[in-house]
């Protein structure tokens, strides 16, 4: 293996520790809900995308971006950020632009969100400065996408509050549009795979998010649900704790990600 390229972040950064776990794609879905109930992203996600036929397509590409930036060596993470940059300077449409630094912060913040409290369900809590340091570290890379630095919450906490306070006030809400929409994430049309497989990642879905936004999407949580949920939270930790990193995390430590960004990241 040749030498490691210095890449956005060191190897120990707990950006990389928690992004590269694989069990985050559980969050997936949550992270589409909650972007898909602010009604601007929602209607440019309809309007400038494949969703309805391709609702997963929209998390690859969020992924791929995301492990690019966070594990490429400098180079490629720059090249994500440009390919995803020249992406959002083409997508407006009546009332919104997906370089509006509000919708940018929106969308960042469900990934951020949605990242910590997966991994704090599914792996294990993390202590008050290892969560400062995650969201600094997102920061960093959501400002190369955009966000202007003093857009962002200042703390941790903060952020939280601002995350509550965008679906308490109601410009964080699920209009018919975004429950269309969820329909596509929560049951995708996936080739000899029956709908009826997806319920258990609908009932993971509903678990991680917010109580308020699972209420307006009309998801079904009731006994049988939380149960499941709460069985899968206490046993899904302790057999990850005993996987090998070769089977539960990528890339692995001491990796960078190699993409061709400007194929990878397309629209």
């Amino acid at each position: 293996m040749g030498a490691v390229r210095e890449g956005l972040f060191p190897d120990d950064a707990i950006v990389r520790t928690v992004n590269r776990e694989n069990v985050l794609l559980l969050g997936g879905g949550r992270a589409l809900l909650m972007q898909l109930a602010h009604p601007k992203v929602a209607a440019g996600v309809d309007e400038h995308s494949d969703f309805r036929a391709q609702p997963i397509r929209r998390l690859r590409r969020t992924i791929r971006m995301t492990m690019a930036i966070v594990f490429g060596d400098r180079e490629t993470a720059m090249a994500a950020v440009r390919a995803v940059n020249q992406t959002h300077a083409r997508v407006r449409g009546a009332g919104y632009r997906a370089m509006d630094p509000d919708l940018l912060l929106w969308v960042h913040g469900t990934l951020v969100d949605s990242a910590v409290v997966t991994y704090e369900t599914f792996i294990r809590p993390l202590s008050d400065l290892a969560r400062e340091d995650f969201y600094r570290q997102m920061n960093e890379a959501a400002e190369l996408l955009g966000v202007p630095r003093d857009r962002f919450p200042a703390t941790f906490s903060a952020f939280r509050d601002y995350m509550e306070d965008m679906v308490a006030s109601g410009t964080v809400r699920v209009e018919p549009l975004a429950r269309e929409l969820s329909r596509h994430v929560l049951r995708p049309q996936v080739r000899l795979v029956p709908g009826r497989a997806m319920i258990p990642f609908e009932v993971v879905t509903a678990g991680l998010l917010p109580p308020a936004l699972r209420e307006q999407y009309g998801l079904r949580w009731g006994r049988r649900q939380e149960q499941f949920y709460r069985l899968l939270a206490k046993a899904l930790p302790r057999l990850i704790a005993v996987t090998p990193p070769v089977l539960r995390v990528w890339p692995l430590p001491g990796h960078n990600v190699e993409l061709a960004p400007s194929l990878a990241l397309k629209a």
